[in-house]
């Protein structure tokens, strides 16, 4: 299912190729490290789960 997900990088990652971070969705959230893109693999989380956790990396969580 991976290769059928529209990944877009981490708007924190550098533009020179360094490391970073890639998100897609669809019914989950998919998560990988762009270093394995495009082949490796993403590991899916709940909508929900991926709400709490954007939520207590907020600044001030």
């Amino acid at each position: 299912m991976d290769d059928q997900l529209k990944w877009v990088k981490s708007s924190y990652s550098d533009s020179e190729g360094g490391n970073c971070t890639e998100i897609a969705h669809d019914d989950a959230i998919h998560i990988r490290d762009s270093e394995s893109a495009p082949f490796g693999p993403g590991f899916p989380v709940s909508p929900a789960s991926w709400s709490a956790f954007i939520a207590a990396v907020q600044p001030g969580a």
